[in-house]
């Protein structure tokens, strides 16, 4: 119980944490292609994740069965990448952080019933139709039907996709060592992918000028949202699975909209609070015993 206490709570606030990078993103976005960016990311998580292993005293490496689950996540991940900076490009934080997180953990549950071939519980079923309700009310469907279909959303779908995709492979990462060591790992090859991808004459404009927003913004997405919030992310679908994992995300499109309009302006309307609220009881009917 104290476990599960431990999960339901740190899930809580790495969910609260992603909603705050979608408007960090769009910041990031501002100063170079997708693949430059995504590269200082990565390579960032990696000097923010490294020393945290060590402090725990747990070992990096992993087993050599895993080799192969960790380079089709790590495929998964640079895509995914990719496609969440080129989809700020052209669409908004709010917009984006609200229809991928209410997409994702559908397109999940979807995942893990065709895979496992299991159907769900009546509580299962319900906790998923409110979490369908909420993003509806978010995405205000009924208003804003057009503007799901437009460029930025399109890259937002595509990642939603590529995320539940990702998640089946990092909810099998504790069966080959240590999760954050299996982060590492994965962060190690995509920062490598993107470098090759990246233009290495942009790469070098950004580090000569870059201002404090970049670098506060670099921090907060590649140590505070890579590092610990998504590796703790990865530790919790090795823990419960990635359809029940997948879940928690109901809660971010609330703090996505809510920091974006702080941060960036973007317009709050009541359906943002009300779908947020929703979507939490999504979360505690398909989680409460």
């Amino acid at each position: 119980m104290k476990n599960k206490n431990f999960l339901v709570i740190g899930m809580a606030i790495s969910m609260f944490i992603w909603g705050v990078s979608w408007p960090s993103g769009k910041v990031l976005s501002a100063y170079g292609s997708p693949f430059s960016i995504a590269f200082f990311r990565f390579f960032v998580t990696v000097l923010g994740l490294l020393p945290l292993l060590l402090l725990w005293k747990q070992p990096i490496q992993i087993k050599k069965e895993g080799f192969q689950i960790l380079i089709l996540a790590s495929i998964c991940m640079s895509t995914y990448s990719y496609l969440f900076l080129q989809g700020l490009k052209n669409g908004m934080p709010g917009a984006g952080g609200v229809l991928v997180t209410t997409l994702n953990p559908v397109i999940a549950y979807v995942f893990g019933l065709f895979l496992n071939k299991t159907t769900p519980s009546k509580k299962e079923q319900f906790g998923l139709g409110l979490g369908l309700i909420a993003g509806g009310i978010l995405l205000k469907f009924w208003v804003n039907t057009d503007e799901i279909l437009s460029i930025g959303n399109s890259y937002f779908l595509l990642a939603s996709i590529t995320w539940a995709i990702l998640s089946k492979f990092t909810s099998k990462a504790s069966l080959y060592g240590f999760s954050g060591s299996f982060s590492l790992w994965l962060y190690l090859i995509c920062s490598c992918v993107m470098f090759f991808l990246a233009d290495k004459h942009e790469l070098q404009h950004i580090i000569q000028h870059a201002d404090w927003i970049f670098y506060g913004n670099l921090f907060f997405s590649a140590v505070i949202t890579t590092s610990l919030a998504t590796t703790f992310y990865f530790y919790a679908t090795s823990q419960i699975g990635a359809e029940r994992a997948s879940t928690f995300i109901f809660l971010v499109p609330a703090s996505a909209v809510f920091t974006s309009w702080w941060l960036m302006n973007e317009t709050v309307h009541w359906n943002t609070i009300v779908g947020g609220c929703i979507g939490a009881l999504a979360v505690y009917v398909i989680n409460r015993k």
